[in-house]
């Protein structure tokens, strides 16, 4: 009886989960997706390797992998990857620790966002989609 209030209702969770954590990537990897330039542009002002490239690989994470995790396809390794990803991106575009101040606090801010989204994608990878998925079928 302890933890039984939400046992009938943990595929629905997940999925809730599932869209609470891609919302900000299938947005962010569509806007990308649409403004390729200003990504890759954007990406170079950063200081990221071969932006054009890291521009694709954003877009395809965020957007493409964004909506295989909503509808659950592949979760558990797509889900570990992605965590990798967010990573990548807190270090690349969040190195809080060598900026001044006022976009030092900003960046940690974001920075720390970033780690813990990497904290649900590996719950996800571990708990895996649940019964409403593509993953299920």
């Amino acid at each position: 009886m302890r933890y039984t209030l939400f046992e009938h209702q943990k595929d629905l969770i997940i999925l809730i989960a599932r869209l609470l954590l891609m919302t900000l990537f299938v947005m962010s990897g569509w806007s990308k997706l649409t403004n390729f330039a200003g990504t890759a542009g954007y990406l170079a002002s950063l200081g990221a390797p071969m932006p054009s490239l890291a521009a694709g690989i954003a877009i395809l994470m965020e957007f493409f992998v964004g909506i295989a995790l909503v509808v659950g396809f592949f979760t558990r390794p797509l889900a570990a990857l992605m965590a990798l990803f967010v990573l990548g991106t807190a270090l690349i575009g969040h190195h809080f620790w060598s900026m001044p101040e006022p976009d030092k606090a900003a960046n940690m801010i974001q920075f720390y966002k970033n780690i813990s989204i990497m904290g649900g994608l590996l719950l996800l990878s571990v708990t895996g989609a649940g019964k409403y998925s593509v993953d299920r079928r």
